[in-house]
C-alpha cells in the first residue's frame, strides 16, 4: 500500500462526504457536488483528473437527449454490463440525498455517448419502475448478478424517512433503517420484486456489498434500531430460470463489525476493505483482504499503510473508489487555524500491479460514510462545514473552463434560505401550509432592486393571492420594499384645470368705461 496527500484547486468546495466516483475506461468521473450545478456546470459531474498529486475538477457534458441528474450524496451505484461477457458498461444511481434533503427513488443509468479524444459526453436516462417500487432511501446498496446469460439488479438496505403518520414537527426529518427486504430489478424492462428472507432479520445501512456472478456478499452495516455494527455476513445467491428468480440466503461465519467502508478490487477475486467504523467513536484503522471462490469466502487483516497523525487523529474520514486498486480519501482540516482548508486528501493505492478493464468495473460498495445526521458527533460529517464556495474551476483547451460571472449565489437560491428579518421556516420544522406545498416552501420572487426570493408564508399571503400571483407576469413587492417601490412610483400625470374665459370687460354698444374697483370686483367674481 501507498498514501500520498493530493492537492485540489479552487474548487475544493465541491467535495463534500457522500460523494461518489465513476470509472469508464480508466477515466474517473466525480457526481454528488456540493449544492445544486450552477450554470458553469449544469450537469453535476467532473472529470476527476489526479496528475502529479494534483486534482483537478473539469466539467463534463451530457448529450442533448439526457434527464436531469441531481447531485446525490450516499446513493447506492454500480456497475453495470449488459451480460457478462459485453465489454461496454453502464454506471447505475439509485436512491441519494439531494440538497434539500429530499430522498431520491429514482434510478439514473449513465453510459458513454461519445468519446472524442479525451473528452466524454455522458448520456444519463431516468428508468421509470413497476411493481413492488424501493421506497426512497440512502446509506443501501446496489449490485447486480448474472445467471443463465441474464441480468438482475440486487437493491438491499438503507435507510428512509418516517412514514407520514409517524412524523412530527419536532422530528420531522427522522430517519429510520429501510425494512430488510431484498429487491430484484430488471433494468431492461423496469420491473422491481420484492422478497423477504427469513435470514434477513434487522434492517442495515451503510454495509459493504461484492458481487460476484450470480451471488452477493453483504459484509457488516450499521443498525439503528439496536445502534450497533455487527458483524455479519450474509450471502445471497439469485437464479434466473425461463420463469420466476430464486433467491435464497446463507449466514455465514467470519464477518466483521465495520460500516461506511469502501471496497476496491485488486484482482480478479481479490478486494481490499479500507476505512470505515467499528464502534460509534472509533474509526476502523486496519485494512481487510477479501477473497472469493466459486462457493467460498475468506476475510483475513492484511498490512496496513503508515496513516499520517492527521488521519489517526481525525474524528471522520469519508472516500470513494477510484477503480484499478485506487481510494480518495478525505478528513476534515484544522478548524483551529484561520487558513486551514476545510478537507485534506489522500489517494491510497492497494495494488501495485495494474488492473485490466474487465477487472475496474467488478466491485460495487457502499463507499461514503454514514450519513452525518443521523450518526453520532463523531461521526458527524456535515459539522466541518466549507468556509467557502467554488470560485474557479482548472481547465484546459479540450474542457470548459469556469466563469464566476455565470454563479449566482448559492445562499439565496434554496428553499431554507432565511428570506427576510422574520423568517421563521426552518428545514427541520417545516410543514406544508399552503396546498399547493409538498415538500418544500412556496415561494415568491420580489422585484424590488436586483430581486430576491421570499417564503410566501413568512409574508402572509393568501393562497389565492398566490396563484393568482405566480400564473399571471404581475410584478410583486414583499412587504419589506413594497413601501418603497410606491415611492418611487412616477406619480399620475393629471391633466390641467380648464378655466372658463374671461368675460368682456366692455358692454357692447357702450361708452361707459369701468373703473379699476368694478373690474377687481367682476375679476374675483368670475375666478
Amino acid at each position: 500500500m501507498s498514501l500520498q496527500m493530493v492537492t485540489v484547486g479552487h474548487n475544493i468546495a465541491l467535495i463534500q462526504p457522500g460523494f461518489s466516483l465513476m470509472n469508464f475506461d480508466g477515466q474517473v468521473f466525480f457526481f454528488g457536488q456540493k449544492g445544486w450545478p450552477k450554470r458553469s456546470c449544469p450537469t453535476g459531474v467532473f472529470h476527476f483528473d489526479i496528475k502529479q498529486n494534483h486534482l483537478k475538477l473539469k466539467p463534463a457534458i451530457f448529450s442533448k437527449d439526457s434527464c436531469y441528474l441531481p447531485p446525490l450524496r450516499y446513493p447506492a451505484t454500480c456497475s453495470y454490463k449488459g451480460s457478462i461477457d459485453s465489454d461496454k458498461h453502464q454506471y447505475i444511481i439509485h436512491g441519494g440525498k439531494t440538497p434539500n434533503n429530499e430522498l431520491s427513488d429514482k434510478i439514473y443509468i449513465m453510459s458513454v455517448a461519445c468519446k472524442n479524444n479525451k473528452k466524454v459526453t455522458f448520456r444519463c436516462t431516468e428508468k421509470d419502475l413497476v411493481g413492488d417500487v424501493p421506497e426512497p432511501r440512502y446509506g443501501h446498496s446496489i449490485d447486480v448478478v448474472y445467471s443463465r446469460g441474464k441480468s438482475m439488479g440486487v437493491l438491499f438496505g438503507g435507510r428512509s424517512y418516517m412514514p407520514s403518520t409517524q412524523r412530527t414537527t419536532e422530528k420531522w426529518n427522522s430517519v429510520a433503517d429501510c425494512l430488510p427486504h431484498v429487491f430484484l430489478i430488471d433494468f431492461e424492462f423496469g420491473c422491481a420484486t420484492s422478497y423477504i428472507l427469513p435470514e434477513l432479520q434487522d434492517g442495515l445501512s451503510f454495509h459493504v456489498s461484492i458481487a460476484r456472478n450470480d451471488t452477493v456478499y453483504i459484509l457488516g452495516g450499521h443498525s439503528l434500531a439496536s445502534n450497533i455494527r455487527p458483524a455479519n455476513l450474509y450471502r445471497i445467491r439469485v437464479d434466473l430460470p425461463l420463469g420466476t428468480p430464486a433467491v435464497n440466503c446463507t449466514v455465514l461465519p467470519g464477518g466483521i463489525s465495520v460500516s461506511s467502508a469502501i471496497l476496491t478490487q485488486t484482482n480478479n477475486d481479490e478486494f481490499v476493505i479500507v476505512g470505515g467504523y467499528q464502534l460509534e467513536n472509533q474509526k476502523r484503522m486496519v485494512c481487510s483482504l477479501v477473497s472469493l471462490g466459486d462457493n467460498t469466502i475468506e476475510i483475513s487483516e492484511m498490512e496496513t499503510t503508515d496513516w499520517t497523525s492527521d488521519i489517526k487523529h481525525s474524528k471522520i474520514w469519508f472516500g470513494s473508489n477510484m477503480g484499478n486498486g485506487t481510494i480518495f480519501l478525505g478528513i476534515p482540516g484544522d478548524n483551529k487555524q484561520a487558513m486551514s482548508e476545510a478537507f485534506y486528501f489522500y489517494t491510497l493505492r492497494c495494488s501495485e500491479e495494474d488492473l485490466s478493464e474487465d477487472q475496474k468495473i467488478v466491485s460495487n460498495s457502499q463507499t461514503s460514510t454514514e450519513d452525518p445526521g443521523d450518526s453520532t458527533p463523531f461521526e458527524d460529517s456535515e459539522e466541518f462545514c466549507f468556509s467557502a464556495e467554488a470560485t474557479s474551476f482548472d481547465g484546459d483547451d479540450e474542457f470548459d473552463t469556469y466563469n464566476e460571472d455565470d454563479e449566482d449565489d448559492e445562499s439565496v437560491t434554496g428553499y431554507w434560505i432565511t428570506c427576510c428579518p422574520t423568517c421563521d421556516v426552518d428545514i427541520n420544522t417545516w410543514v406544508p401550509f399552503y396546498s399547493t406545498e409538498l415538500n418544500k416552501p412556496a415561494m415568491i420572487y420580489c422585484s424590488h432592486g436586483d430581486g430576491h426570493w421570499v417564503h410566501a408564508q413568512c409574508v402572509d399571503l393568501e393562497e389565492r393571492t398566490l396563484i393568482h400571483l405566480s400564473e399571471g407576469s404581475n410584478k410583486y413587492y414583499c412587504n419589506e420594499h413594497v413601501q418603497i417601490a410606491r415611492a418611487l412610483q412616477t406619480p399620475k400625470r393629471n391633466p390641467p384645470l380648464q378655466k372658463p374665459p374671461m368675460k368682456s370687460l366692455h358692454k357692447k354698444g357702450s361708452g361707459k368705461v369701468l373703473t379699476p374697483a368694478k373690474k377687481s370686483f367682476l375679476r374675483r367674481l368670475f375666478d
